[in-house]
C-alpha cells in the first residue's frame, strides 16, 4: 500500500469524535492564534498587493477574506494563507519546521465556510491538515530545508488533507488529491537573502494549491499515486535523506498537532531561542547594553543559514536578522510586533549593539537540532566577566509552553484595531467551536480592513 493511500485512509475516516479532549481544545487555540496573526497581517503591503489581484481576477462570493469582502474559496485560501504568514507570530512544529495554520486554516476554513460544514468537522479538518504535513515535513528533515521552505512545500499536502476531509472525499480521491498537491509543492529560500515578499506567495500558493487538488479530486481529476516515494516524487527530488517511517509512525493514535509551538516574538523562530536568553540576560544581570564588550550566540546551522545578517535595511529583513533581534531584546527588553519598526530598525543604540552580536555554529546545540531548537550565549563585559547562558526550548515550545490565557492576551494584542466586543465575539466563536452548527457564522464583518 501506497504512503498516500495510508493517509488517504486516515483522512477520509478521522472524524471529531475520534479526537482527544486535548487534541480538541489545543486545535482551536490553534485556530485562534492562526486569526490574529491573520488579522494584524492583513493590512500588510504584500497582503494588499495579493488581495487587490485577487479582486482583479474575480470570483464568486464563496468565502470571506480577512481583508474584508467576499471571493472565491481559492482567492481565500490565498489572500487568508498570505496575510497569516507576514508578522511572524503564527505557529510552527519543530521537527517538521512547518508553520502549518497559516497553510492548513486558510483552506479548511474556505471550505468550511463556502460549504455550511459544522464547528466539529472544522476542527477536525484542521487536525488532520496538520497532521499530514507535519508528517511529511518530519521524513525529510531537516536537508530538504535547505533550500526548500518546508511551510510551502510539504504544508501544501496539509492543506490538501484538510481540503478533502471537509468536502469529504473517499479514500481513491485523496489519493489523487495528495499526488496533485505533491507536484504543486514548491517554495525556494533565495527570497531571504532580498527580503523579498515571496514568503507571503509561498503560504498563500500552498493553502491555494493544496484546497486545488482536493477540488479537482472531487471531480476525478487523477493524480501520481506515490507522489511520496516513488522514483520520480518528492522524497527523491527534494530531500538528501528521507526517514519514510515518519509518515506512518502512530498514524492515527497520535494526532501530533498537539506537538506544535506557539510563537511570541515577532521574528523568524530560529531567532527565539537566543532573544529569550537576550531578555533572561537583561533580566537577571540587570547589566546596561553599554557594559557589554562582546555577545557570542552558538546556534545551529539553519540559525545560521537564515539569520546571520548584521545588517538589515528593511524592517522585514530585521525579523531574520538574530543580531538585530538579540541587540533589540537587550535594548528594549522585547521583541513583539510593535517592537519591529523603522524606529528601532535604524536605533542608533540597537545598531552600535548589533556590531558586536556574533553568530557561531555550536556543535551541542546543533546535534540536537530539529528536536531541540536550542542557543547559547556568552556574553563580556567590557570589565572581563563573562556571563554565559543555556536554552534548550524557546517560550512556545510544549517542553515551554505558554497557557490559554496567554494566548488569548496575545490575541487581543494582534486583533487591538478591532473594537473590543469584536475580537471577544471572536474568542467566544473558536473557544466554542464544536458547538457551532454552521461555520458561516465564524466572521464578523466589524473585522473588515479599511
Amino acid at each position: 500500500m501506497s504512503l498516500s493511500r495510508q493517509l488517504a485512509g486516515f483522512i477520509a475516516w478521522t472524524r471529531y469524535e475520534d479526537l482527544p479532549a486535548e487534541t480538541v481544545a489545543f486545535t482551536k487555540l490553534c485556530i485562534l492564534d492562526w486569526l490574529g496573526s491573520a488579522l494584524a497581517g492583513a493590512a500588510k503591503p504584500p497582503v494588499r498587493m495579493i488581495d487587490e489581484l485577487a479582486r482583479e481576477l474575480g470570483g464568486s462570493g464563496q468565502a470571506t477574506l480577512v481583508t474584508g469582502g467576499r471571493s472565491s474559496v481559492a482567492n481565500a485560501a490565498l489572500v487568508n494563507g498570505a496575510a497569516s504568514h507576514v508578522v511572524e507570530l503564527d505557529d510552527i512544529h519543530k521537527q517538521s519546521i512547518i508553520h502549518a495554520a497559516t497553510v492548513v486554516i486558510p483552506a479548511a476554513l474556505a471550505v468550511a465556510e463556502w460549504l455550511n460544514r459544522s464547528g466539529k468537522e472544522l476542527i477536525a479538518a484542521v487536525a488532520v491538515g496538520y497532521d499530514v504535513c507535519f508528517r511529511v515535513g518530519e521524513a525529510v528533515s531537516p536537508s530538504h530545508y535547505r533550500f526548500w521552505h518546508n511551510t510551502a512545500t510539504c504544508g501544501t499536502f496539509g492543506a490538501a488533507a484538510a481540503a478533502a476531509s471537509l468536502l469529504r472525499l473517499d479514500e481513491e480521491q485523496i489519493v489523487h488529491a495528495l499526488g496533485n498537491a505533491g507536484t504543486q509543492a514548491a517554495g525556494l529560500w533565495e527570497f531571504i537573502v532580498d527580503g523579498a515578499m515571496s514568503k507571503q506567495l509561498h503560504t498563500g500558493k500552498a493553502a491555494m494549491n493544496g484546497l486545488l487538488a482536493a477540488l479537482l479530486a472531487q471531480k476525478g481529476f487523477t493524480g501520481p499515486s506515490r507522489i511520496l516515494e516513488g522514483e520520480r516524487g518528492f522524497f527523491r527530488a527534494m530531500a538528501e535523506t528521507v526517514d519514510e517511517s515518519r509518515i506512518t509512525d502512530r498514524l492515527g493514535e497520535h494526532f501530533k498537532i498537539t506537538e506544535n509551538s506557539f510563537k511570541i516574538h515577532a521574528s523568524c523562530r530560529h531567532t527565539h531561542p537566543a532573544v529569550d536568553l537576550a531578555l533572561k540576560l537583561r533580566q537577571q544581570s540587570g547589566i546596561r547594553t553599554e557594559e557589554l564588550r562582546r555577545i557570542r550566540v552558538g546556534g545551529y546551522r539553519s540559525v545560521l543559514a537564515i539569520t546571520d545578517n548584521p545588517d538589515p535595511q528593511t524592517v522585514y529583513a530585521a525579523k531574520f536578522s538574530l543580531q538585530f533581534c538579540v541587540a533589540l531584546a537587550l535594548v528594549k527588553g522585547r521583541a513583539g510586533l510593535a517592537d519591529f519598526s523603522g524606529e528601532t530598525l535604524h536605533d542608533p543604540a540597537v545598531r552600535s549593539l548589533m556590531e558586536r552580536v556574533e553568530l557561531t555554529l555550536d556543535p551541542d546545540v546543533d546535534a540536537a537540532y530539529p528536536e531541540r531548537w536550542g542557543s547559547s550565549m556568552e556574553a563580556e563585559t567590557v570589565a572581563g566577566e563573562v556571563l554565559r547562558l543555556v536554552a534548550d526550548y524557546p517560550k512556545g515550545d510544549p517542553e515551554n509552553p505558554v497557557t490559554a490565557a496567554e494566548l488569548t492576551d496575545k490575541f487581543h494584542d494582534l486583533a487591538a484595531h478591532l473594537p473590543e466586543d469584536t475580537r471577544r465575539s471572536y474568542l467566544e466563536t473558536i473557544l466554542h467551536l464544536e458547538t457551532i452548527a454552521d461555520v458561516g457564522r465564524f466572521w464578523d464583518e466589524r473585522s473588515r480592513v479599511s
